[in-house]
């Protein structure tokens, strides 16, 4: 993120209202677009597919297979996310820019085999048609390599070209889809838009793919070096995936819940619940962009100067001031962030309360309620994944993976008990674990910073240690 980082700060050093905004702009699209392109997609085709006449049975259909395939590809991806995230930056740091794009290729391998393994098998037995099938796993597919390309977008500076990326995709998804649904008879209208899915999602992928490689080298060596964070790191890599599976596990817990309903096969939703959630995670955009915008391009320089001073043997003066600089702009900015999500979160339940019930989406009362709590429960995730974040950048993984895992643990738990507990509950399990989240990681920081210069300093080693565990064994043995 620092890479970001330092061209935003030069976008928002621009005076005038139209370079602010087109940095605003950038950072979003960077920070929030496949997010956005999920949700335009699945609002723009159901739109499309009801004016071509589309059953309500078939925009289900296609609903729920979007979002399974959305929410398989997001948690194999963050088996591997952090990862290749630390491993990039070190490649980076160490100016080993060649070892990059094999780590790229290796990682989409792996996570391709893993899902060809388990959300392969799911669709086997899904209960749907063989192009279905097919279908979904394309879009599978591509959605692993666009989400691995994110992690590795964040060293890229051309903002321009991610842009108009995201928009063509987005352009291409919707005229794929009308051309579709003028040629296809109605029995092939689901299969007609979910081929248009995956034309939107392949040249979102092939386009980011162009963009990186015109700023890493070709590489060379192993593809799977990589895996030898996974025993250097290994909280980190538990910190990934106790967010993931804490963030989207109450999602599917409901899908089992009294209030389900079976769509088709193994297709399972409770609409009562997952509108409610799609809307709600909606008010957190504002953080994503603003934990870019506001933290990572004040906070950065100042934690540069900081750990730049310990390791350039800077006096104890300047160390200490440096210190006192870094942790006043974090708690500034994190400040800032939060009231920036409070009162986004009051705006969207106000503005939802009475814009909900108007539109065409089914809103009921229990689903207002649901909404409300659940967006309480996202501005707690929000904050403690920033909270969480900072963590990261002190390296105070163990930390970050006891938040996370706190976070992961009473979430699903409690979501599976409020599941049983009738829909008046919906949606108090997240909420209490994403209120955990946001107080466990604030304990921990605050822990860190008030012996951060101790920390720093004590936590690296004296010697370089040669790494130990089971990548690194095996790499040793096949001679990768």
């Amino acid at each position: 993120m620092a890479g970001i980082g330092f061209e935003l700060k030069k976008a928002f050093q621009k005076k005038g209202l139209i370079a602010k905004l087109k940095a605003y702009g950038y950072s979003g699209i960077v920070c929030t677009g496949p997010t956005i392109l999920g949700i335009m997609m699945l609002l723009g085709i159901r739109i499309i597919g009801e004016k071509a006449g589309a059953s309500h049975q078939d925009l289900r259909l296609l609903n729920v297979m979007v979002t399974y395939t959305l929410i398989a590809s997001l948690l194999i991806n963050n088996l591997f996310a952090m990862i290749t995230t630390r491993y990039t930056a070190d490649m980076i740091y160490m100016n080993k820019l060649s070892k990059i794009m094999p780590s790229f290729i290796g990682s989409i391998n792996l996570e391709l085999v893993i899902g060809l393994l388990l959300y392969g098998a799911f669709l086997l037995k899904s209960g749907i048609s063989g192009v279905n099938m097919l279908l979904c796993f394309l879009l599978f597919g591509e959605l692993i390599i666009v989400w691995t390309e994110i992690t590795y977008l964040t060293a890229i500076k051309n903002y321009r070209g991610i842009l108009v990326a995201f928009f063509t995709s987005v352009a291409a998804t919707f005229i794929v889809a009308v051309i579709l649904m003028t040629m296809l008879e109605k029995e092939m209208f689901v299969s007609g838009l979910l081929i248009a899915v995956c034309c939107g999602y392949a040249i979102m992928s092939v386009w980011y793919y162009v963009l990186l490689t015109d700023f890493f080298p070709k590489g060379e060596g192993s593809s799977v070096s990589f895996l030898e964070w996974f025993d250097k790191y290994p909280t980190l890599a538990l910190s990934g995936i106790f967010t993931e599976f804490g963030l989207f596990g109450h999602i599917i817990i409901m899908w089992f819940s009294t209030s389900h309903k079976i769509v088709q096969g193994l297709f399972y939703e409770t609409p009562v619940y997952d509108i409610s959630a799609l809307v709600a995670f909606l008010s957190i955009l504002i953080t994503t962009i603003n934990f870019v915008t506001s933290i990572e391009v004040e906070f950065y320089p100042t934690y540069k100067n900081f750990i730049s001073l310990l390791n350039d043997g800077g006096s104890l003066v300047d160390i200490k001031l440096a210190k006192v600089m870094m942790q006043n702009t974090l708690i500034r900015e994190l400040t800032y962030t939060f009231i920036k999500q409070v009162f986004a979160t009051m705006i969207f339940i106000i503005m939802g309360t009475m814009l909900l019930p108007t539109l065409p989406l089914g809103f009921t009362e229990d689903m207002l309620g649901i909404y409300r709590i659940l967006c309480c429960g996202y501005a707690y995730y929000a904050m403690g994944n920033c909270l969480m974040l900072i963590l990261l950048y002190f390296s105070d993984n163990k930390s970050a993976m006891i938040s996370t895992g706190i976070f992961c643990l009473v979430s699903n738990a409690a979501s599976l008990l409020c599941s049983m507990m009738g829909i008046k509950w919906y949606g108090i399990g997240f909420l209490a674990g994403s209120f955990l989240f946001t107080i466990a990681s604030l304990l921990l920081l605050r822990r860190f910073l008030n012996n951060a210069l101790e920390n720093l300093l004590v936590s690296q080693p004296i010697r370089s240690k040669e790494v130990k565990g089971v990548f690194s064994r095996l790499l040793r043995k096949t001679g990768v």
